[in-house]
């Protein structure tokens, strides 16, 4: 079995090589990730709870899909992918910002990741994968933002970090849309 690659970068997103995934959280090697927001068109946020499996924040509830690109992979393509691969459905999706964080776990392993951020739209059905995804829900803006501030050990570091971005960006994108 193959090992799962990651690009490393430096702090403006070059490429600078490639580590194994394991090895880059076992030594917080800054490396390229994206992660994505899904809304329905009543501008709910489709939130996924990580599997129980998962090498790191397992349990926990998170943006939509987030995951990394493949050598070689455009990153917006990569987000489109792991999708399907995750939830079981595709939509189209776009950048709305970048951020750069480190964020360190309790069984000793890192994130530092140059994360891209992507949203997109969709109303369908979601097939999610169970040994990627435990739940799926979709929550509307303010109510995950006071689960965020009443609960936040129930979310992921990264989530913890972009959602005051994304909430932004909701709010210039959906909030007046669904008014």
């Amino acid at each position: 079995m193959n090992e799962e690659v990651v690009v490393l970068v430096n702090e403006r997103d070059e490429a600078i090589g490639t580590a194994e995934k394991m090895k880059a959280h076992q030594q917080g090697l800054l490396h390229r990730a994206f992660s994505v927001f899904i809304f329905n068109s009543r501008g709910e946020l489709l939130l996924q709870q990580r599997a129980m499996g998962k090498y790191h924040s397992a349990g926990l509830w998170t943006n939509t899909c987030c995951s990394h690109p493949l050598p070689d992979e455009d990153t917006q393509a990569a987000a489109e992918r792991r999708l399907e691969e995750e939830l079981g459905f595709r939509t189209k999706v776009k950048k709305v910002f970048d951020f750069v964080y480190r964020a360190d776990f309790p069984n000793g392993l890192m994130e530092h990741e140059f994360d891209h951020v992507f949203v997109g739209e969709y109303d369908g059905e979601i097939l999610f994968n169970r040994r990627e995804v435990n739940d799926v829900c979709y929550r509307d803006m303010p109510q995950v933002g006071a689960s965020l501030q009443s609960h936040p050990s129930k979310y992921t570091e990264w989530f913890r970090l972009a959602f005051p971005k994304i909430e932004r960006w909701w709010k210039d994108n959906y909030e007046k849309e669904i008014q």
